[in-house]
């Protein structure tokens, strides 16, 4: 049977560890189930087992993540007959550092983010690969110790700008929640007989198109980008796309889109062209699984975009 783990994310002191015993206190969550806690980071509150409904939380505490592996973890499991994981992990560490040790049949069940709203903008700008981490796994984001009346806007963007599918939750200083509802649009048209993308847009049109590709299917989309091969498929295919920086350099990944065009061989890579083309959505090897693929009724050589690498 697999293990499901509950990761718990965000930086010290933005309120994983009260909001892990709260919920260790409910007898909706802990119903009796065997729980190993595993805390990867300490902080100045401590876990009180005293009020747990049911006495079967077994606690450990990974003092050295580096120096845990695999086995250590799936000895735990064993040790205490663990039939699910609730894992505190280290704000200053990458949330894969710890879940590539994971046991085979361990499986993340759900990922929660916990940010403090009078510090996570500052993270942000000094820290920014860290909270992109953190916002691209988790399910749902709780801004806590929000000041009453304060402009949520900000924190709407950081977590859209990097998981437009996040649920976001404010937790305000007088014990309040909010959840929130603002809607996003789209910046293009997705209801146009041709959806245009401006080149300040492609990096949110491979995002959506990516996530929700059956809200593309049979629609015909045109944008700029540039040539890159697909190395699997020598003739009438090629992948246009645009090299997009999530947070910073060192993560910048070249993101394109399977396109079959019968002259692709006489493109040349890296150069730049405007596709048109018609969206399909099915199997192919590049997504490792299903996805939007391009037929192109036409490509066309452009100008390079004014900012070559494109961001959110």
């Amino acid at each position: 049977m697999p293990i499901p783990v509950y990761g718990f994310t965000g930086f010290l002191e933005a309120g994983k560890t009260k909001f892990i015993q709260e919920t260790l206190e409910d007898p909706r969550f802990n119903a009796g189930e065997r729980t190993l806690l595993l805390v990867c980071e300490e902080g100045e509150e401590e876990y009180d087992s005293t009020t747990y409904p049911h006495k079967c939380v077994y606690q450990e505490i990974v003092e050295d993540l580096d120096a845990l592996t695999t086995e250590d973890l799936a000895a735990m499991v064993k040790k205490y007959h663990a039939q699910r994981v609730v894992v505190e992990l280290n704000g200053m560490r990458m949330a894969g550092d710890f879940y590539n040790k994971m046991p085979q049949d361990w499986q993340i069940a759900q990922e929660v983010m916990f940010a403090d709203s009078n510090t996570i903008l500052s993270y942000n700008a000094n820290m920014r690969q860290l909270v992109v981490d953190k916002l691209s796994g988790a399910e749902m984001v709780v801004f806590n110790r929000v000041p009453l009346g304060a402009d949520i806007m900000p924190y709407h963007k950081l977590a859209r700008a990097v998981n437009r599918r996040i649920d976001i939750v404010y937790d305000y200083v007088d014990g309040s929640t909010q959840f929130d509802e603002i809607e996003d649009p789209l910046p293009f048209d997705i209801s146009a007989s041709t959806i245009e993308i401006q080149d300040e847009d492609y990096a949110l049109f491979y995002r959506d198109i990516t996530e929700e590709p059956k809200k593309y299917d049979k629609k015909t989309v045109r944008f700029k980008g540039q040539v890159a091969k697909l190395r699997r498929e020598k003739e009438g295919m090629f992948a246009p796309g645009r090299f997009v920086m999530t947070c910073c350099e060192a993560d910048i990944t070249f993101m394109g889109i399977p396109c079959k065009w019968a002259a692709s061989n006489s493109l040349k890579p890296r150069s730049w062209v405007t596709v048109t083309a018609r969206v399909s959505v099915q199997y192919h090897n590049h997504h490792r699984g299903v996805g939007p693929i391009l037929t192109a009724t036409e490509v066309v050589p452009a100008e390079p975009a004014a900012v070559e690498v494109a961001t959110f």
